[in-house]
């Protein structure tokens, strides 16, 4: 009988008797044994999350321009989740450097978002060829770490050496993960997990297992906070739950970051799974309709901003139509990129970009005379709301 202390996974004792003597946790193979009991409060959390989700889904399905809405909610998901990890990057310092423009935070910290939305997008693709395995995770971290701070830890390859989580080193961290030589046999345990072996496991039961099985696990040596949030929706997606990545779960995770981690240690220190999943499953509940809120307002305010430029005169409407349509897409628009996509003449761009500028839909973000960036600004102050979810 495992004891509910070890019923994640044991600690083990690395360089025995050594003064680099440390404990590194071994995870036991998902689904958790002895099963898990779960309270009212979780199933009417999780009857929600499934509620929001299915109608996140439904309102994706119809929407007219889907790809206009996975644009920034992919970029949304990739600034909060690298946040999490301490990254100083916004949203609008992400499209201002998509744009060649100057952010306001170290570049650094923008190409790491950065890597993280062609990841995602890379993640996305490889899915509809792939089984969600490994293989597919690895790919996707060799795109997620293919920058300035990454390209020494090894991009795309499982680590060879121990890792650990605070402290300076492994005997006076908050955590240590399995040694390497014991990777082998976890990831294959968890890959199996995530194709219903050795039993069938409810989709979003499986994606909070194994979001916190990756990260106890923590196969690579950085990046692994990142992707395995990414696994959430990847889970997600796989399982059939949403088409789109267009929820992230990285908001709730943020706005709780101190109980997220503590919720994953008590997991490995006391075998609390159900706490984990009860959390798991609000955050999916809040997020899923702090998603739908977010859609259904952006939706209402491109048709009153249509409305506003439809309500202009004179033979230029056509154009300020057109730029306004590529302004929704892009969010930040700079007359070059703006001549060079819709195939229009500089004069008729900059006239566009001023009649919209008139109608407060575009605003200028650099204060600069030259190489100017309009930001739609409405718009990017919508996808950045942070109000707590509650």
């Amino acid at each position: 009988m495992v004891a509910m202390a070890e019923r994640a996974g044991r600690f083990v004792v690395q360089d025995h008797g050594k003064p680099s003597e440390f404990r590194a946790f071994v995870p036991r193979p998902l689904p958790p044994h002895p099963p898990l009991v779960l309270t009212d409060e979780f199933h009417e959390w999780d009857r929600r999350a499934y509620a929001g989700l299915g109608r996140l889904s439904g309102i994706t399905r119809v929407l007219p321009n889907l790809h206009l809405f996975l644009y920034m909610h992919v970029r949304k998901e990739a600034v909060l989740s690298s946040q999490i990890e301490g990254t100083q990057s916004s949203l609008s310092d992400l499209l201002l450097y998509e744009h060649e423009g100057a952010p306001s935070v170290p570049i650094d910290d923008v190409e790491e978002v950065s890597c993280y939305v062609a990841a995602a997008v890379r993640a996305v693709s490889l899915l509809k060829t792939l089984p969600l395995s490994m293989r597919l995770l690895k790919e996707v971290h060799g795109v997620l770490l293919n920058g300035a701070r990454g390209g020494d830890k090894t991009p795309g390859e499982i680590r060879t050496s121990q890792n650990w989580i605070g402290g300076s080193r492994p005997g006076n961290a908050l955590f240590v993960p399995p040694p390497h030589r014991e990777l082998a046999n976890a990831l294959s345990h968890l890959e199996k997990f995530l194709h219903d072996e050795p039993t069938r496991t409810p989709t979003l039961i499986k994606a909070a297992l194994a979001h916190a099985q990756f990260e106890t696990i923590h196969p690579f040596l950085d990046g692994n906070g990142r992707l395995g949030r990414l696994l959430i929706t990847l889970v997600l997606m796989n399982e059939g739950l949403i088409d789109t990545p267009v929820f992230y779960p990285s908001l709730f995770l943020k706005q709780n970051r101190t109980e997220y981690y503590e919720r994953l240690q008590r997991v490995r220190t006391h075998g609390d799974w159900e706490g984990w999943l009860l959390f798991f499953v609000r955050g999916v509940a809040l997020g899923s309709e702090a998603a739908c809120t977010t859609v259904e307002a952006t939706l209402a305010l491109f048709e009153r901003d249509r409305t506003k430029v439809m309500s202009g005169k004179g033979r230029n409407l056509a154009n300020v139509l057109r730029v306004y349509d590529y302004a929704r897409e892009k969010a930040v628009v700079a007359v070059p990129a703006t001549q060079r996509a819709l195939s229009i003449s500089q004069p008729t761009v900059n006239s566009a970009i001023n009649a919209l500028s008139e109608l407060g839909i575009l605003r200028e973000m650099t204060g600069k005379l030259r190489d100017r960036r309009y930001v739609y600004a409405e718009y990017v102050n919508l996808m950045s709301d942070e109000r707590p979810l509650r």
